[in-house]
């Protein structure tokens, strides 16, 4: 590596340029940004310290990407327009790439400057839509998830562009699948274009970094006191956090890098400020140790109702921001996903249905969230009254949402927890219990009709495999017979059946029809054992009538009848049959029938009714929880949307 040696134009202490693709370096003894021309050196102005911070990069790590090693030589520290900062570290590669990986609210993506193919160009800014898919950049597409404009405030070591103190420059943020990053600069022109990914310490040979120990931080959560009371102040994030209330004067103040300004009291409101979790709590999720470091009341008006509900945001120093959303006594685990996983019906913003991580979800909600109160610390320059287009898809137990803006884009996934699982978290008891169906959350009763179902299957299997184990009917009379003239129209007459054999454990059904026509039999049927002469007695009514009204031809009754008795003893059998006939008068013809082993299904229509009881129950509790769940949701269900 070829180093340049040269003095300070400034303060004239020697400097050195250690990478040849260094064009901006800034002098660590008068803090000059010194720039390489073929001129000689220029200085470009002060610039100010980098902001210490919980950080595990510096200046002078060493790591590895894609076997390739790299050296962190310089570090630019850019302030977010809405507030924040964020730290772009130069990397210098042993091959002669030049690298930046960009560090923000505990996150890393490592970017590579990427040419454009020849007729391709990028939208310029004004015209770039968040949200929009730009293709042509890499062999996938990028989503656009942020727009904005970053001011150069601080850096340190070797910078390779010519960086300018206090320099304001736009840029668009894209993402892509399988955690692609890109970054449009527009500072240029034309703009150049970043490619890369989000990557973690471990990615890039870092593992082993850890947070530098610093003698004096720049923040200081001990000494800080409210700039409007004077009331003392404790921050949990100083290094991340840009807006903060007091808790004794109900103050809302701007935190820049440890310099604490009043902004304004925050007014009064109709939201429930009684948060039932305290700033400072921490909770376990997900083998986490998490703190509430602040917590938010938000509100949507929809049809004229407004409804609140309030988020905690929780805080690890190695894993970076989280939420807790709690609504209706309904809790949820949010956490930010890639935009570029997200794949919408239609436009991303007011998409009906969107799908993430092979589950589709259906929209439930799309309206303007407001903030109307906060208390504790925030990573964003928070304002009372502020407002974003919020988006929520369901799909139970999860809840994908969209929070968009004019300039930005997120997406997150909230996960429903259990009051049960809040309480164990946190340690605590008696939470205010939830009422009616939250958006995402899950029915539980889903085994009354899954497993339920399970005895009703087992009926049916074992009814289809006892119908040749029982056999099949067999008929063991087949007789005609008539019955004489009778006397009168009440003197019943009796005819007998020629003997026949039953066997035992055998159902019996004893048929009969009669030619009746507009008139009735009424049969009164003996099956007689001839050994024992113990009688089991049956009545078959047979009666037909048929005619026609204004409605049409009708019918009633039928001209055949039958009778089941259970298992009789095996024996000889005879039918005594004594009946009597509405044309008394005429001879009664009847033909008699008796079979054995008949398969007539009432107990198994009888046992499947019963064992349909849990799980037809069970659907009806679906049915009824799932209306419950959408009755409050801006969407119908109706059509393609209610699909399950």
């Amino acid at each position: 590596m070829s180093i340049l040696q040269a003095n300070c134009p400034s303060c004239a202490a020697p400097v050195e340029f250690k990478a040849g693709s260094t064009i901006v370096l800034v002098c660590p003894f008068c803090r000059s940004a010194i720039a390489r021309t073929d001129r000689g050196l220029q200085d470009l102005g002060k610039v100010a310290e980098i902001a210490e911070s919980e950080s595990p990069l510096k200046i002078g790590l060493k790591g590895t990407f894609n076997g390739v090693r790299f050296e962190l030589t310089g570090r630019a520290q850019l302030r977010h327009e809405l507030g924040g900062y964020w730290d772009e570290w130069y990397a210098t590669f042993s091959n002669g790439w030049v690298g930046w990986l960009a560090e923000a609210q505990g996150n890393f993506y490592l970017t590579f400057y990427q040419p454009l193919p020849s007729g391709t160009s990028v939208p310029s800014f004004d015209a770039l839509q968040v949200g929009e898919s730009l293709t042509g950049i890499s062999s996938e597409p990028f989503t656009v998830i942020e727009k904005g404009v970053a001011t150069s405030v601080a850096a340190d070591g070797e910078i390779p562009y010519q960086l300018t103190p206090n320099e304001q420059s736009s840029y668009a943020d894209l993402s892509g699948r399988d955690k692609a990053f890109g970054t449009i600069d527009y500072s240029m022109n034309p703009p150049w274009v970043f490619v890369g990914q989000q990557v973690t310490l471990a990615d890039i040979g870092l593992e082993s970094a850890r947070p530098a120990e610093r003698e004096a931080r720049r923040v200081s959560t001990a000494a800080m006191g409210c700039p409007n009371c004077g009331g003392p102040l404790a921050l949990v994030a100083p290094d991340k956090a840009e807006r903060v209330t007091c808790p004794n004067c109900n103050s809302l103040l701007d935190v820049d890098q440890g310099n604490l300004t009043y902004l304004k009291a925050l007014k009064s409101t109709n939201a429930d400020i009684n948060f039932v979790l305290p700033i400072g709590a921490e909770g376990v999720f997900k083998d986490v140790k998490f703190k509430i470091i602040g917590a938010v009341a938000r509100s949507v008006d929809i049809d004229g109702e407004t409804y609140y509900w309030h988020e905690y945001l929780l805080y690890n120093p190695s894993i970076g921001f989280r939420w807790l959303v709690h609504s209706d006594n309904h809790w949820n685990f949010v956490e930010s996903v890639n935009a570029a996983e997200v794949a919408a019906d239609s436009n991303v913003l007011g998409a009906r249905s969107a799908t993430y991580n092979g589950t589709k979800f259906k929209i439930f909600q799309d309206a303007n969230a407001m903030v109307r109160y906060v208390k504790g610390e925030f990573y964003w320059r928070v304002e009372q009254g502020e407002t974003v287009r919020a988006t929520d898809y369901v799909a139970a137990p999860l809840m994908l949402s969209q929070e968009a803006t004019k300039n930005e884009i997120n997406w997150s996934v909230g996960t429903y927890m259990t009051n049960a699982e809040i309480e164990k978290a946190f340690g605590v008891s008696d939470l205010p219990k939830p009422w009616s169906v939250a958006p995402n959350q899950p029915f539980t009763g889903r085994f009354y009709y899954t497993w339920g179902l399970l005895p009703v299957l087992l009926l049916i299997v074992v009814a289809i495999v006892m119908v040749p184990v029982a056999g099949v009917t067999t008929a063991v009379l087949s007789q005609e017979v008539s019955l004489p003239p009778m006397t009168n129209a009440t003197a019943a007459q009796t005819i007998f059946s020629q003997p026949f054999d039953i066997k035992a454990n055998r159902n019996i059904r004893i048929s009969a029809s009669a030619p009746v026509s507009n008139s009735f039999a009424e049969l009164d049927v003996d099956l007689v054992n001839d050994q024992s002469q113990e009688v089991e007695s049956v009545n078959i009514p047979i009666e037909y009538y048929f005619g026609s009204d204004s409605d049409g031809a009708w019918t009633e009754g039928s001209k055949d009848q039958d009778a089941t008795l259970s298992s009789l003893p095996a024996g000889k059998y005879t039918l005594r049959v004594e009946g009597t006939w509405q044309d008394w008068q005429q001879p009664m013809p009847v033909s008699l029938k008796v079979e054995q082993n008949v398969n007539r299904g009432v107990n198994f229509l009888c046992a499947f009714l019963i064992l349909l009881i849990v799980p037809v129950l069970g659907l009806f509790r679906k049915i009824s929880f799932e209306s419950r769940r959408w009755k409050d949701s801006m969407f119908s269900t109706s059509g393609s949307d209610s699909d399950e």
